[in-house]
């Protein structure tokens, strides 16, 4: 009988549940009725809210698209309509009659795509030197890097436009890349990942015989995906969004980028909306595309970034 009552009170304890210690465990309560249709109540009131949400973000775009859709006389009726009786084309082709429209499309999408690349590429180099390397004024180094993000670019400007002319470079695409290939804020971000990296990574590539420049490029770079993916959309946009400095330095036609192109067409007394309009979808619809395609690497780099 002992022997039974020890193995007996073995299996009890055995059996007893970890949270035992945690205090008593009530039993488990069902669900009722009404708290089912609390919860899905509130579910609706979310999904509703985020549509409207959608709606308002959305509208913008779908007007453009309208209004580009239609005539003059079109547009001015009231009330409007947002869906046309008759769409027509008339707009895009009007846009690329009355200018260069190909070649401005295509001076854009050179400038965004090499100031994107290079932009990456040495934002990455230089975060990974801040955050891996150890050397004298590392700290003060980046504090200037960081200082650098509170002066406007308007104070900046007239200097860059001096110096381009120096270099004959006015109405040239190197003008408009040249000044966009570093980012202060890109080589915070990337110094941030690189910071995190396990020093693991580094030791092994140098028994594989790696130097500096090809654990950059093997270990490090690969390691920064999400970063390089988050910070190459913020470029895009910006330089495919850029208005200030093309303005200053590209006024011909040979140069001349979207942004630009489209604000020629607002005359001094009269706009042809419908025509603005259409440059205007033009301009939207990579930036769409592009987010779209890389949107799931931006929210695991948002994702990444946070937890670190």
């Amino acid at each position: 009988m002992p022997d039974s009552a020890a193995t007996t009170k073995l299996r009890s304890s055995r059996s007893a549940p970890e949270s035992a210690g945690k205090g008593p465990v009530g039993p488990r309560v069902p669900r009722t009725a009404a708290s089912r249709r609390r919860r899905w109540n509130g579910r609706w009131v979310g999904w509703i809210v985020l549509a409207l949400i959608a709606v308002v973000m959305v509208f913008p775009f779908a007007w453009s698209l309208s209004t580009s859709l239609q005539d003059e006389q079109t547009i001015l009726r009231i009330p409007p309509q947002l869906i046309p009786d008759e769409p027509s084309f008339d707009s895009y082709r009007t846009l690329t009659e009355i200018m260069p429209f190909g070649r401005i499309v295509a001076n854009s999408a050179i400038v965004t795509v090499v100031v994107t690349v290079l932009q990456v590429v040495t934002s990455a180099m230089a975060g990974y030197g801040l955050a891996r390397f150890r050397f004298r004024g590392r700290n003060a180094l980046l504090l200037l890097y960081l200082g650098t993000l509170m002066v406007p670019f308007q104070v900046t400007i007239v200097p860059l436009f001096i110096g381009m002319r120096w270099l004959g470079w006015v109405n040239t695409l190197q003008a408009l890349i040249l000044p966009g290939i570093a980012s202060a804020f890109g080589v915070f971000l990337f110094r941030q990942y690189f910071t995190q990296m396990p020093s693991e990574f580094e030791e092994a590539a140098a028994i594989d015989g790696a130097g500096p420049w090809k654990t950059f490029w093997s270990v490090a770079f690969p390691y920064a995906r999400p970063a390089a993916v988050t910070h190459g959309i913020l470029a895009f946009m910006a330089a495919w969004n850029a208005f200030l400095w093309p303005l200053f330095i590209a006024r011909n036609v040979s140069a001349m980028t979207l942004p630009v192109g489209l604000a020629t067409l607002h005359g001094r007394f009269e706009t042809d909306w419908n025509l603005v309009m259409a440059g205007s979808v033009i301009t939207v619809i990579p930036v769409i595309l592009v987010f779209v395609a890389v949107q799931k690497h931006i929210s695991e780099g948002l994702l990444l970034g946070a937890g670190k």
